[in-house]
């Protein structure tokens, strides 16, 4: 389950229900889904395949028209590139929706109502919806490692747009394996 922690206010979420209502809040979809029948040498057609009925009412839901898997190695050609493009506050003109089935990361939301930043954990089971517009960030946590389906509205996928105010700097992202730290170990 992802932990939604709020560094602002030093308030960690570890239970599902508290966190998904506080995510729904911020405008921030979250469910979890089962993975019991992946592992991590399922071929993406086979996942894709095996999830058919969740993307299908994601995309009525979404307008999304097409999904992919997406598979995050320590060793990916230029990684650190990739991940440089999404690891400073941005916004994109269509949903970000994330579906982990292995490994972890974090995404960090601004909030368009004001609500202080948070921080989202996210790891195997863990479906994110962060709407278009929304401006956020995401950091690999240290093992660089994950799998995920995507979806998206446009075939061509998205675009970060950057926001350029910096707040991204003021977070720690460090990855504590999605148990809550303490706010003592949030400042190293």
């Amino acid at each position: 389950m992802a932990v939604v922690y709020i560094p602002d206010l030093d308030k960690a979420l570890t239970d599902y229900d508290e966190a998904k209502a506080h995510l729904a809040s911020i405008g921030i979809g979250y469910e979890r889904w089962d993975t019991s029948h992946i592992s991590s040498e399922t071929p993406a057609e086979e996942i894709l395949e095996s999830y058919a009925k969740e993307i299908d009412i994601l995309k009525q839901q979404g307008g999304y028209v097409t999904a992919d898997v997406v598979d995050v190695f320590p060793t990916t050609p230029n990684l650190d590139v990739m991940l440089n493009k999404f690891n400073r506050e941005h916004t994109h003109s269509e949903d970000e929706v994330r579906f982990f089935l292995e490994g972890n990361g974090l995404f960090f939301v601004r909030p368009l109502n004001g609500a202080p930043v948070v921080r989202i954990e996210v790891g195997k089971g863990d479906l994110l919806r962060v709407p278009a517009g929304t401006t956020h960030w995401f950091d690999a946590c240290e093992n660089k490692r994950f799998r995920a389906i995507r979806l998206f509205q446009d075939p061509s996928g998205w675009t970060p747009y950057y926001t350029d105010t910096g707040v991204d700097k003021n977070y720690m992202p460090v990855c504590f394996g999605l148990q809550f730290i303490p706010s003592a170990l949030q400042s190293i």
